[in-house]
């Protein structure tokens, strides 16, 4: 096997990501999220000045309002196009960095087919759930109402349209039942990518 393989974990919001890439961890792979390394960013002064640069209406003496932001994005098309641009690029460098230093890694990509992502990895991995249960598990942890759900899911890519890109080795994962059945599940698609030898021995839970 080949150094610094790559496989991506994607999906719509609500559909059970961040429970597949918990499993993943307790298999001891190295997961990376795409998220967390958004969330460090905004600690950095330089990246809240360029946001500032861009935003100049969200910006309160001289700093950026992460919530005046976020809740214009869902709103405005053109603004969420100018976010992603400016900082898909910074997280997705910071990204390909940390998984230098792997062997295999699973990262996790809410954005990838918006941004044309999917090539830059060995694997993908999608989540799928249906509409009504990614609907209540967002609103209750986000505690947002079902409009302010939708919002969120129309801005996001169609998973309908999958088959995608024929040069994307896509594995479609349906999280329809309990964390134990997405842990066979799991199990099923690590034999499918060729990556069942890796497994650490951990228990499913």
């Amino acid at each position: 096997m080949t150094q610094n393989r790559r496989y991506a974990v994607t999906g719509g919001i609500g559909s059970g990501k961040s429970v597949f890439c918990e499993l993943l961890k307790k298999r001891g792979y190295p997961v990376f999220s795409c998220d967390e390394i958004s969330a460090l960013l905004w600690q950095d002064p330089e990246y809240r000045d360029g946001l500032s640069a861009l935003f100049p209406e969200y910006t309160v003496r001289g700093e950026i309002v992460k919530s005046k932001l976020s809740e214009a994005v869902f709103l405005n098309e053109s603004a969420l196009n100018k976010l992603n641009t400016y900082s898909h690029a910074k997280i997705m460098a910071r990204l390909f960095a940390l998984t230098e230093q792997t062997k295999i890694s699973f990262c996790e990509v809410p954005l990838l087919f918006e941004n044309g992502l999917e090539t830059r990895f060995d694997g993908v991995i999608v989540l799928t759930r249906d509409r009504e249960s990614r609907i209540r598990s967002v609103a209750e942890r986000s505690n947002l109402t079902r409009q302010e759900v939708l919002a969120r899911i129309k801005t996001q890519f169609d998973y309908s349209r999958l088959p995608l890109n024929p040069n994307c080795k896509c594995v479609v994962v349906q999280n329809d039942g309990s964390r134990e059945d997405l842990g066979h599940k799991l199990s099923a698609v690590l034999s499918e990518m060729g990556l069942a030898l890796y497994n650490t021995g951990s228990k499913i839970v």
